[in-house]
């Protein structure tokens, strides 16, 4: 079963923004989660600093920041448990990467770690095909928000 578990997963979108609107879409506490009407974000936005998204319907997931290199790059790890700081063993890596093109971004997520995850293979197949359908919602809201706030 274990070849059933990608590496990693990847996405990417073309955004009708800027990639300094995008950065801001993704790094700014204002920003995060306008998707979603019941979300709060916190964002200490450096390297080792954290993100906390609070939903009332699912609780609260911790980030880890990991890179940033601003409006090209950021990275984070998270940790599927609510309320758990992101280790090794609970948490995958997210890395957003930001490129002109024309007047606006194409933006690629790749999120990575799912094999070495401390679940069954089962369980961390689970979590990589969910997250597939996950960051394809999430990638469409950060274009259709992005592209409102460029307009």
């Amino acid at each position: 079963m274990a070849d059933t578990v990608p590496e990693q997963i990847e996405q990417e979108i073309v955004i009708a923004a800027s990639p300094e609107r995008v950065w801001a879409v993704l790094t700014e506490a204002e920003h995060l989660g306008k998707g979603s009407p019941d979300v709060t974000a916190e964002v200490d936005p450096r390297p080792g600093g954290s993100i906390v998204l609070k939903w009332t319907e699912y609780g609260t997931f911790l980030f880890r920041i990991e890179r940033v290199e601003p409006p090209r790059f950021f990275s984070f790890r998270w940790a599927r448990p609510t309320d758990a700081e992101p280790r090794p063993g609970n948490s995958t890596l997210v890395e957003f990467t930001l490129i002109p093109e024309g007047s606006g971004t194409r933006l690629r997520v790749v999120e990575s770690g799912f094999r070495d995850l401390d679940l069954s293979d089962e369980e961390k197949a689970a979590w990589a095909n969910g997250n597939v359908d996950g960051w394809a919602g999430q990638l469409s809201e950060i274009r259709d928000y992005a592209a409102r706030l460029a307009a």
